[in-house]
């Protein structure tokens, strides 16, 4: 009948749609699992502030400079290789002096192989092997002492090697008992406690065209003396054809009170205001995304509870700075007077009308201040005319 066939037609019309959307969205989901990540711009900074960068051809002299410093070389390695450190020196050391009791006692002619005689007093007191010279080694340079076993006044050398593991015993105590102190209490993880926003936004703010960043503080600690810049990256060419990769230029970042000494006790939205000084004012909305950059911020501070230094650092590559946008507000105030902040929306913008790029905000601003402005010519003169009644008879 015609109206099975319309019904036919009708459920074919539609099949086919959603067959068409479903393979658009395998289409593009296919393109960005596989080829995404080859389009991915390289950083040098990753988002959570690792420095992506290596070094080659390091001559082997060079690298005996890290040895003279040994103290920022243990406090670098990764914790596993630290606790290897750690067990090996204490281990080695036990071990290595053990030897050296059981040489002595050795010499001495005290083990029970040398069978000595009942009126005999040896070096040290019932060292009888390896394994007894081992204990007494760990007893005397961690200080246990049981009581056991001890050293005689018969045997200089005894005397002498007893004064010397146990001088070294404190250095190697220090030392690595402070290497793991450091280390628990370095500022990089308060850092962690400092976070950024995904993406940038570029909108206006105060009748001037700003690149935005939200950042906040996690911990109720302050920063004390906290100060935030950012570097602009990009590769560039001097007027004499020299190529320089990963050129630098300052962008200063400021707040409503500063840039020096922030009370960061809640969220705060920096901005970089973009004027005719900024490396972002003959950019617009259309040409950012194919622009080849990275901003890296900073964050400098004191974390208040140990008077240690500390520095926070994120990127921003093109696909991240989304033009036209604000963030959404994220402090309230609640009904019992206390201040709420919301980190639901610490990374969600909002979108506002916005110029399409800062040198067209810049000639808008200048065309209504000229047709506000009045201009005087001393060249016109104002003539009287005396008007006459031509109908008069």
């Amino acid at each position: 009948s015609p109206t099975s066939t319309r019904s036919f037609f009708r459920m074919t019309g539609t099949i086919s749609v959603l067959t068409e959307r479903m393979f658009k969205h395998l289409r593009k989901w296919f393109v960005t699992r596989f080829f995404g990540r080859s389009r991915r711009r390289a950083r040098l900074v990753s988002k959570d502030g690792r420095c992506n960068i290596e070094f080659g051809n390091v001559e082997a002299q060079s690298r005996l400079i890290f040895f003279v410093d040994i103290w920022t070389t243990v406090l670098d390695l990764k914790w596993r290789y630290k606790m290897t450190i750690f067990i090996t020196a204490f281990l080695g050391s036990w071990f290595f002096f053990g030897l050296l009791w059981y040489v002595v006692a050795y010499i001495h002619k005290d083990l029970p192989e040398f069978h000595p005689p009942a009126n005999h007093t040896p070096c040290v007191e019932h060292i009888n092997g390896l394994t007894s010279a081992f204990l007494f080694s760990l007893e005397t340079q961690v200080t246990i002492g049981y009581g056991f076993r001890c050293v005689t006044e018969q045997c200089g050398t005894a005397i002498f090697l007893l004064i010397f593991q146990s001088i070294l015993g404190v250095i190697i105590n220090s030392f690595m008992c402070g290497a793991i102190l450091a280390k628990i209490s370095r500022p990089k993880k308060r850092a962690k406690t400092i976070t950024f926003s995904k993406n940038a936004v570029i909108s206006k703010r105060g009748g001037k065209l700003c690149l935005l960043i939200r950042v906040a503080n996690l911990r109720k600690s302050l920063l004390i003396g906290s100060h935030i810049y950012g570097k602009l990256l990009r590769t560039t060419i001097t007027p004499e054809g020299e190529t320089i990769i990963l050129d630098q230029i300052n962008i200063n970042f400021v707040v409503d009170a500063g840039n020096e000494n922030l009370f960061f006790i809640s969220p705060l939205t920096i901005y970089h205001v973009i004027d005719h000084t900024s490396p972002f004012f003959h950019m617009a909305a259309e040409t950012l995304p194919q622009q080849d950059f990275e901003l890296v911020v900073f964050l400098d501070g004191t974390v208040e509870a140990t008077s240690a230094t500390c520095q926070v650092r994120t990127s921003y590559v093109p696909e991240e700075v989304l033009w036209g946008y604000r963030f959404a507000p994220i402090v309230s105030k609640t009904k019992e007077g206390k201040y709420r902040v919301d980190f639901h929306n610490f990374s969600k913008t909002v979108e506002v009308e916005t110029p399409h790029c800062a040198m067209c905000l810049y000639n808008e601003k200048d065309a209504r201040a000229k047709v506000k402005r009045g201009y005087d010519n001393p060249n016109f003169v104002l003539s009287e005319v005396n008007e006459t009644d031509d109908t008069k008879m």
